[in-house]
């Protein structure tokens, strides 16, 4: 295992000047040794670019990788002895499950006893000990992906393992239980594993850190935690949750916060830079009010949803939409009526050019 620095960044085209010539923007970055870290954000964001970058399948045009002090930045995957499992299942289809398991090891040449022993820990881990025996030619795909993952944790003493959007093969109803055992795997084998994704359940649920990416820049890294209760930026807010973050345009002056295209007022809830602003809570920490209460505002009930555990309120308020979870047993009123919605409290944000206000 190793703890990987990366300061870097990355461009396709020669010569590039402005940040969209950049797939990857100048970034500092520490995955400590042993963690579990997930990169998220939509496709085209620069996650898999990061990842080649770590592996040694791509060198960064500018900055460098280490590996424990050490410069690798243009050291093959082999000499940084990294595992990578790829979207789609890479196997010998002529080989049984157990002679791919093996591969990685016999490759080297790891007594025989020791392989044994290890295919077998990996196989029960991953549930595929009944199948060791069998040809992975006819087996489904969920099957050849779990031992894709497999010949990706069965060295142990490899450098780090990188998943790159491993479950997009597996049907829905198994990626929670996949998921679960590359958690477990985690905690008894301590691999340092990074794991891409855009679906953000397969990340929260994954990872003691998530890496938030946009427009090839990382915007946050931090835990599910603070990644939901303080989005660093406005793009983590919209991206993490369903559906995602609420944001109001305000204008700070004088104490008071003045919603954009209303008359509607709000006191300051706390110090603030003057001008113009965005007020952000997520949809779960939206309630309703009494008419006037402080830190609320009036709006106009636009759809109720019943979404099983929660009701789903959609409201209008000077030509800006806002969503609130609210409890299933709510007394909400009809489309078309008037709500009083609490909008500023202890989990509401403040951002500025789109970054939090301390």
């Amino acid at each position: 295992m190793a703890r990987i620095e990366l300061d870097l960044a990355h461009a396709y085209k020669p010569d590039p000047k402005a940040d969209a010539d950049y797939a990857l923007l100048p970034l500092q970055l520490t995955f400590e040794d042993g963690g579990a870290y997930a990169l998220l954000g939509p496709s085209g964001c620069g996650k898999t670019t990061m990842l080649n970058i770590v592996s040694g399948l791509l060198a960064p045009s500018q900055g460098g990788v280490r590996f424990d002090g050490r410069d690798v930045t243009h050291a093959s995957p082999q000499e940084r002895n990294i595992a990578q499992v790829f979207q789609f299942p890479v196997i010998y289809d002529t080989m049984t499950v157990a002679e791919n398991l093996a591969f990685p090891l016999r490759n080297r040449k790891v007594p025989t006893a020791q392989i044994a022993k290890r295919v077998g820990e990996i196989a029960e881990m991953l549930e595929l000990s009944g199948q060791l025996n069998q040809r992975a030619a006819g087996l489904a795909a969920d099957a050849k992906q779990k031992i894709s993952l497999g010949r990706g944790l069965v060295r142990p003493d490899v450098s780090a393992v990188l998943f790159d959007e491993p479950l997009t093969v597996i049907d829905p109803h198994l990626k929670w239980q996949l998921r679960r055992k590359l958690k477990q795997i985690h905690r008894e084998l301590k691999l340092t594993l990074i794991y891409v994704t855009h679906d953000q359940i397969e990340a929260l649920t994954f990872a003691e850190q998530v890496v938030v990416m946009t427009r090839g820049r990382v915007v946050q890294m931090a835990g599910p935690q603070a990644l939901f209760e303080r989005p660093q930026h406005t793009f983590v807010g919209y991206f993490i949750g369903s559906p995602g973050m609420n944001f109001l345009p305000v204008h700070a002056a004088g104490g008071a916060l003045r919603v954009a295209g209303s008359d509607a007022t709000l006191a300051m809830p706390r110090a603030l830079p003057e001008g113009e602003l965005l007020l952000g809570v997520r949809p779960e920490y939206v309630h309703t009010a009494a008419a006037g209460a402080p830190g609320s505002l009036q709006a106009a009930v636009a759809q109720v949803q019943d979404v099983g555990t929660s009701l789903m309120l959609t409201a209008r308020l000077g030509g800006h939409t806002l969503k609130a979870r609210l409890p299933a047993d709510a007394e909400v009123p009809r489309a078309g009526d008037s709500v009083w919605l609490q909008l500023v409290g202890e989990h509401t944000c403040f951002y500025q050019n789109e970054e939090l206000v301390a």
